[in-house]
């Protein structure tokens, strides 16, 4: 059996191109001496179309009654990934390839790195298809939804085995370099097949890799070298036209860099961007602005439920210099009636979401006006989901969800199954404490809807979560979509 699943394995490797077929033999040994295993017959039966799930799952049991690891998702994506490495090219050729590749096209190059991370199971095609998607219909456009359910949960013995491990501080965090090749450990994921592509913006050492979750077409990730928190500051606009320039097929933002608004890591400088087009993207400027000693780059208020001021022009190093100015006026900027304070006792609340792109010959940069003042009202953040909606989110707006891409918690799935069973079966959704948080809003939205069965039941939740999601986006804006928040924002760019 053993020897079966290595000869597949290895000629998985052999038919996604992740391994030479000279290297064979060189391969088959490494994974043997991974399973403690002295002793290989080669089977006679050949193998083709390699269902890759299949096999690693074939090899993690029997490592599992081999007793080399315990039956844990934990550890068996620790032991698949060592798996994995053993087909795998050197860092070194990788980067070779990319570049040989780069000479011809940077989509070329980014087409192969992309396809050799999700060969090589960093990103585990059969998980991430199984993540929910669909599009809401909104006022602001076409509108992302997923609910994430390609990051496995944790089990007990893991959690507990993890509490049990000595801190480290090596890596010091997911996004450090020395995460490549790095064997992982309870309390941190394997990266064994990881690779890193070294790049150079704003004349210091960064990498680009892929986000081993894709939550959109080619969602890469890309990063100081260096163990820096994240700034937004005049650097930051150069380093993402640094990329745009190096891949003019994809976008590149930043999350903001202050806590409730920010992102999940704002420990590590770092950058996320790929080859997709978002709704925010896609929206139009509902209002042209002149700013003055900038009349020549075009600038406007995009409609969008988030405060969004987007500048363009043939050359970056012009809406650097504004990006700089308009970060700089709004970091300072108070408005008690439209309630934007600059700071209360010495703690800052305003800042920027960037995002950068090329549009045929033009640059274009979003500048999306963020603050994360709290209240007692709302201890979370005023521009942040209120109440009401957490039932569906709750986390921070970060730079995907600001574009118009709802990344929903696991649990909805289950929560949404049963929203089904109980709406259409006509049972109370408050007496079940899995989805009580939703009786209320379930209770709102029934109404509009004359009639309700198995064939339509999911769409209308659908529609109704993305409903959601829009009026927390609208939450997030710092100026509302009224003639009133249009004024108020109005009144910011004057003072420009």
């Amino acid at each position: 059996m053993l020897s079966e699943s290595i000869k597949k394995l290895v000629q998985y490797g052999i038919e996604t191109g992740l391994t030479p077929a000279c290297e064979k033999n060189y391969t088959t040994n490494l994974l043997l001496d991974v399973f403690k295993e002295d002793e290989y017959t080669e089977p006679a039966e050949e193998y083709s179309d390699i269902n890759l799930e299949e096999v690693l799952k074939e090899l993690l049991d029997e490592a599992v009654e081999r007793g080399l690891i315990q039956d844990s998702v934990v550890y068996r994506d620790l032991f698949d990934t060592r798996l994995m490495n053993c087909l795998m090219p050197r860092p070194a050729q990788v980067q070779k390839s990319f570049w040989e590749k780069y000479e011809k096209s940077p989509e070329e190059a980014t087409d192969y790195f992309y396809k050799l991370s999700q060969d090589s199971d960093y990103i585990r095609r059969y998980r991430v298809k199984k993540d929910q998607k669909w599009t809401v219909d909104s006022p602001y456009g076409a509108i992302d939804i997923t609910i994430n359910l390609s990051k496995p949960e944790k089990d007990p013995k893991a959690i507990a085995a993890a509490k049990l491990i000595k801190s480290s501080s090596y890596p010091k965090c997911l996004l450090c370099p020395e995460n490549e090749g790095y064997a992982g450990r309870a309390n941190h994921p394997a990266r064994e097949n990881h690779r890193i592509i070294p790049i150079t913006i704003n004349d210091s050492p960064w990498g680009m890799q892929y986000s081993p979750y894709v939550y959109y077409n080619e969602h890469c990730i890309v990063f100081n070298f260096q163990h820096t928190p994240m700034k937004i500051e005049r650097n930051t606009f150069i380093k993402l036209f640094d990329f745009v320039k190096l891949f003019p097929h994809y976008f590149l933002g930043s999350n903001a860099d202050l806590p409730i608004v920010g992102g999940s890591i704002l420990s590590h400088d770092h950058f996320q961007g790929g080859h997709y087009t978002f709704a925010m993207a896609k929206a139009e400027i509902e209002k042209y602005v002149t700013i003055p000693g900038y009349e020549d780059v075009e600038a406007g208020i995009v409609k969008w439920p988030l405060s969004v001021l987007r500048i363009r022009h043939k050359d970056e190093k012009r809406l650097i210099d504004l990006a700089t100015h308009v970060l700089e006026v709004w970091r300072g900027y108070t408005d008690e009636a439209a309630f934007i304070f600059a700071e209360t006792d010495g703690e800052p609340h305003n800042t920027i979401t960037p995002i950068a792109r090329k549009k045929g010959d033009m640059y274009e940069l979003d500048l999306t006006l963020r603050n994360n003042i709290t209240t007692e009202e709302n201890p979370l953040g005023v521009y942040h989901p209120h109440a009401q909606y957490h039932h569906i989110k709750k986390e921070n707006i970060g730079l995907i969800e600001v574009m118009g891409l709802a990344v929903l918690p696991a649990r909805l799935k289950e929560e949404l199954e049963l929203l089904e069973e109980y709406i259409l079966d006509g049972k109370d959704v408050a007496s079940n404490e899995k989805i009580e948080k939703h009786a209320q809003w379930v209770k709102e939205f029934l109404p509009k809807y004359d009639h309700l069965d198995k064939d339509n039941i999911e769409e209308v939740l659908h529609k109704e979560v993305g409903n959601v999601f829009v009026h927390v986006l609208e939450d997030a804006g710092v100026y509302k979509c009224t003639g009133e928040g249009r004024a108020a924002f109005m009144h910011f760019i004057e003072n420009l």
